[in-house]
């Protein structure tokens, strides 16, 4: 999975190298915490707000280049991957590869999949929201996103359903933009 993003290899490695700034765009990451240079404590959210966790060790960093991973110890989900940072004449190619064991083999897969959860769908949500806070500075919100914050799972394009308009504090007619838009202000 890879995006082209116009900014420098320098500038977006440096970004992603602060794995802090992951769960700004990676919406089903509920936080990383840097312990050391090369290991680091990550929690995911996942389907029906549970938590798993685990620790990664950097395998390889060239800086400006590459992040390569893999899980260490007793960790929930076993998995490797990299993000790769290509300068191009039109800007940065990003590509990420993973490689993951889900937790309860093929039904985690299944289940994920059901709900919009599964890693391949993640990552190229995850890419394009990486994109729009690189190049815009924020993940950018359509008046169309239900409850304003932009972090409804993706999906092709059809109308919300009865239940997510239920559930849903504003519909989008409510709510404001964050530019210029008269009428109230959604704070983020």
């Amino acid at each position: 999975h890879s995006v082209l993003i116009n900014k420098s290899p320098e500038e977006l490695y440096r970004y992603w190298r602060q794995f802090e700034n992951l769960p700004r765009f990676m919406d089903h990451l509920a936080s990383v915490k840097t312990e050391g240079d090369q290991r680091s404590h990550w929690v995911v959210k996942t389907i029906g707000n549970a938590e798993i966790s685990w620790d990664a060790e950097i395998v390889n960093d060239l800086p400006n280049e590459l992040i390569a991973w893999r899980t260490v110890g007793n960790s929930d989900v076993d998995h490797a991957g990299s993000v790769r940072f290509e300068g191009t004449e039109r800007g940065t190619n990003v590509k990420v590869t993973m490689e993951y064991r889900p937790p309860a083999g093929k039904v985690g897969v299944g289940l994920a999949k059901l709900f919009g959860q599964e890693p391949r769908q993640m990552i190229e949500s995850d890419l394009r929201r990486f994109k729009q806070v690189m190049e815009v500075g924020e993940v950018v919100v359509s008046d169309a996103t239900l409850l304003g914050t932009g972090y409804m799972a993706q999906r092709p394009g059809q109308p919300a359903s009865s239940t997510e308009l239920e559930s849903a504090e504003m519909l989008p007619s409510e709510t404001a933009t964050n530019y210029g838009s008269e009428g109230r202000y959604t704070e983020r």
